[in-house]
């Protein structure tokens, strides 16, 4: 079946034509933000954030899936911007990834290059696991339980809208915000303490140091006299 093609909108003329894994491609690179308007061939108008949420859900049982069957609940297009810490592994994603709510897991799935060829493959991230979360925009980090008393580990994804990122994060459950965000809502984080304060602290001391310094020279000045 033949891709469709859209053309981009920028600056009143038309670019392109491009398939959707480019638009997408351009849109993680942050060559195009979501509100870009494209037109497909028929001459409709829709924005980068339209085409991309533009994602087929299915229910069907596929029996080469590991684990049983899950009943699919939600489906976001996004793309995979970080992981940090040890504990799942999770192949180096590249472009755009299907972020899939099931009934126990969060089922990430996309292509990743090993060696010369491109290769796909999914990894599913227990709900009980994912202790905390915080959307950024159209950014949801997500903190995931590895052990007893490891360091959790951090999975940051793009969902292109922050829409999208908030809804996901509505489909996990044991998800609380991360704690430092507490009483700031969700999304955000208090403003870190200044890295300077400790020089302050010095330059206030030497500068009280300086002064009585020269109150005792004055003093003794006047001795001398």
């Amino acid at each position: 079946m033949e891709q469709p093609l859209f053309h981009v909108v920028l600056q009143g003329r038309k670019v392109g034509p491009y398939d959707r894994r480019t638009i997408v491609g351009m849109r993680i690179k942050k060559a195009l933000t979501s509100d870009h308007v494209l037109i497909d061939s028929d001459g409709a108008q829709l924005t980068v954030a339209d085409l991309i949420g533009r994602q087929p859900r299915s229910n069907d049982f596929h029996p080469n899936r590991t684990g049983g069957f899950s009943v699919v609940q939600a489906t976001y297009p996004a793309s995979m911007v970080s992981v940090e810490g040890k504990g799942l592994q999770i192949p180096r994603f590249h472009g755009e990834v299907e972020a899939r709510v099931q009934t126990e897991v969060l089922r990430i799935a996309g292509r990743f290059r090993k060696l010369l060829r491109w290769k796909e493959d999914r990894v599913k991230l227990p709900l009980a696991d994912i202790l905390h979360a915080r959307v950024k925009g159209s950014q949801l980090d997500l903190w995931l339980r590895t052990g007893t008393s490891a360091p959790l580990q951090r999975i940051s994804l793009e969902l292109f809208t922050p829409e999208a990122a908030g809804e996901l994060a509505d489909w996990l459950p044991a998800a609380t915000p991360w704690p430092e965000a507490a009483g700031s809502g969700r999304g955000s984080l208090p403003a870190p303490q200044p890295a300077y304060d400790h020089r302050v602290l010095w330059v206030s001391v030497a500068s009280i140091a300086v002064v009585v310094g020269v109150v005792i020279a004055v003093l003794m000045s006047r001795r001398v006299y």
